[in-house]
């Protein structure tokens, strides 16, 4: 399928590895001109590289700055200031028990993963109305739903996010810019797998059968009973990204493998 991105610019928040990655991969290998960010010039080096390596066409550049910063997001907008799709996918976890859960630590959360976002759609939407197309993307998770009771500061994020992303959608009405949130399920990605490995090591399992165990415990609801490949929610995310997706907007999309049992 065409999915009609060539000459698209699209920034990717959050894009050296996982699921920020796939989905740079997935958006340049339909054509559009991807930009992928980090926080060290190393790791944005080695994901344009990679990027290369996995797309022989891609268009990309990266610009390494932390977007959890008022400040990171100035020096990124004035390198990038302009964008046709915009995926807000930058985000932290870390299990933690809430009396552990500091000020800190919830301000932490909110910066990266909540207002990463809302300072760069402040930035980019109004360009996006003036020219009358434009897709902004929240990467949430269905976390933001089913609450995780060992990382609740994460969850209250995730939940920000949609509501973010459904608040932002209603100002686009009657535009051709759309806003939309994805709940992606477990995934393996670069940081859970190491996760999972850690957890492992202290129980003293296998790095499989602890997979197994995580989905026995803690996401007994999943259907698909494994780890979404970070491809799966690239592929899904960069159609939300196209012209092809114009009738979805304000929409909380999931792709989590069925962890969420409501029907809507």
């Amino acid at each position: 399928m065409n999915l009609q991105l060539k000459d698209k610019r699209a920034v990717v928040t959050g894009s050296t590895s996982g699921i920020g990655f796939a989905i740079a991969a997935a958006l340049a290998g339909e054509g559009a001109s991807v930009v992928v960010n980090g926080r060290t010039q190393e790791r944005v080096d080695k994901a344009v590289e990679k990027l290369k390596e996995t797309v022989s066409t891609a268009d990309v550049q990266g610009v390494a700055v932390d977007l959890s910063t008022s400040e990171g997001v100035k020096i990124f907008t004035d390198k990038i200031p302009e964008t046709d799709i915009l995926v807000n996918n930058l985000g932290i976890f870390e299990p933690k028990e809430f009396q552990d859960i500091t000020d800190d630590d919830w301000l932490k959360f909110f910066q990266a993963n909540v207002m990463s976002g809302v300072r760069l759609s402040r930035y980019y939407l109004p360009k996006m109305k003036m020219q009358d197309w434009g897709r902004i993307v929240f990467i949430s998770s269905e976390s933001g739903i089913n609450i995780p009771v060992e990382m609740i500061h994460y969850g209250v994020s995730k939940s920000a996010q949609l509501s973010v992303s459904r608040g932002l959608a209603e100002t686009t009405k009657e535009t051709n810019v759309t806003v939309n949130a994805i709940l992606p399920g477990p995934t393996a990605s670069e940081g859970a797998m190491t996760f999972v490995e850690q957890m492992a090591d202290e129980s003293g399992t296998s790095k499989d059968a602890m997979k197994e165990q995580f989905f026995t415990d803690a996401r007994p609801s999943s259907l698909l009973q494994r780890f979404i490949e970070p491809k799966e929610i690239g592929n899904f995310v960069a159609f939300i990204c196209s012209p092809l997706s114009a009738a979805i907007n304000g929409a909380a999309l999931r792709v989590d493998g069925g962890v969420v049992r409501s029907m809507i």
